[in-house]
């Protein structure tokens, strides 16, 4: 899987490189965790049950039927497919676990249900094991991004202002916030073992990731301190002056003016100056705060709205270049494909089932090194070499489990 000759492949790019993690997770956080590690350079072995894990099928498919979801989030893993509803299945996977020398001894799952893969019970066995856990909420109930939406108050804040129902992100940030507060976790564990010999078990609940992030960004104090719920306002960027305008040739951008110099370009831009300055006269106010750029929102925003609506989309990119404004024109996913040939994040990956096609690599640049994307495993894809390099398995055992239905005779469906 590694392609140390790739020439954008460098050492730099991956510092984790000898460190071995077993991953037994599905769907979006924990599987995160585990290629963000994978992307700079751990070894990470994705364990998954008789025919591959269930969102191994999940949408959006290739023609093949394979899961482009499933392919995105597992770049640069080895797979290893095991009967995990048998005993001896579990038990080869905590020898998986327990094993792999000083820099072994890690797992990262999103579920605690198997006896023997517990922290407990590994711990029996290797004291200074590692184990990461996701769990829905605190207390270990159950949960997924799209019901921590509904329970933390944000889909009641998006859409459009004249919503009359909650409108859920399609975007899921708690499991993107969740897989990277258990990389860090796991690495913070792990650097804490190189200097103590201790292990420890990592929890992280995705509900809490949802409230300390409701907490850090002031949406809990606001509520409590002045006992208001904050209104919904569409693309309005709250306590600024944000928004989306139309062009006449029907583009639309969002723009964003932040600081006081970003105002200024904006009016300067579209030739409002002077008429703002009056319409600050008139109404006693500075529009140099921030704060009363946002009260006074709806009249600057159709001010400037009416700017755009005489421009076309061209002519308001190249007023807007020229300043300091922050702004970017909407773009589809099919637009945004068209340019990722040349975007230095991106590199072509041969993924089985679905054919070469642009990847993302690791965003992290490590001393100006990027790690390249990798093609994502097939189900099973590395079980016997794993078994037999990391665990020492002859051939006769090997053969064994393949006749107790413990690992596959064969390969199952690609990814």
């Amino acid at each position: 899987m590694r392609d140390r000759d790739h020439p954008l492949s460098k050492d730099a790019a991956r510092p984790l490189s000898g460190l071995r993690i077993v991953e037994l997770s599905s769907y979006v956080a924990t599987p995160l965790c585990g290629m963000t590690l994978a992307q700079l350079g751990a070894d990470v072995i994705r364990v998954e049950p008789i025919g591959g894990a269930p969102d191994r099928t999940r949408w959006p498919l290739a023609e093949s039927g394979t899961s482009l979801y499933w392919s995105g989030l597992n770049k640069g893993k080895r797979a290893v497919e095991v009967d995990l509803s048998a005993e001896d299945g579990r038990r080869l996977v905590a020898d998986l676990v327990v094993g792999g020398g000083r820099r072994g001894g890690i797992v990262i799952s999103n579920a605690d249900r198997h006896p023997e893969l517990t922290f407990e019970a590994l711990r029996a066995r290797r004291p200074d094991v590692i184990h990461v856990l996701l769990t829905g909420r605190r207390d270990g109930g159950t949960a997924v991004d799209y019901t921590v939406q509904a329970a933390t108050g944000f889909p009641l804040l998006t859409g459009p202002e004249d919503a009359g129902q909650p409108v859920n992100g399609v975007v899921p940030a708690w499991d993107l916030a969740a897989g990277l507060y258990l990389a860090v976790g796991l690495l913070a564990a792990e650097r804490h073992r190189v200097l103590t010999g201790e292990g420890q078990q990592v929890r992280v609940a995705l509900e809490d990731v949802a409230l300390a992030t409701a907490g850090s960004l002031g949406y809990l104090a606001e509520a409590q301190l002045n006992g208001t719920s904050r209104e919904r306002i569409g693309n309005h960027v709250y306590g600024a002056f944000g928004r989306d305008f139309a062009t006449a040739d029907g583009g639309r951008l969002m723009v964003v003016a932040l600081t006081e110099r970003h105002w200024r370009d904006l009016l300067a831009a579209t030739g409002l100056t002077g008429v703002v300055s009056a319409l600050a006269a008139a109404l006693g106010v500075d529009f140099g705060a921030e704060s009363e750029r946002y009260r006074h929102r709806r009249v600057l925003g159709d001010l400037i709205a009416s700017w755009f609506e005489t421009r076309t989309l061209a002519e308001a990119e190249e007023a807007l270049r020229a300043t300091r404004v922050l702004w970017s024109t909407y773009r589809s996913f099919t637009e945004l494909a068209a340019t990722l040939p040349g975007n230095p994040l991106m590199g072509k990956v041969a993924q089985p089932g679905v054919g070469e096609h642009w990847a993302p690599g690791s965003p992290l640049v490590m001393d100006g090194e990027q790690a390249p994307p990798e093609a994502s495993p097939e189900v099973g894809g590395h079980t016997e070499e794993v078994l037999r390099a990391e665990l020492g398995l002859s051939a006769a055992e090997l053969a064994e489990l393949r006749k107790n239905g413990v690992i596959r005779t064969t390969r199952g469906r690609s990814t």
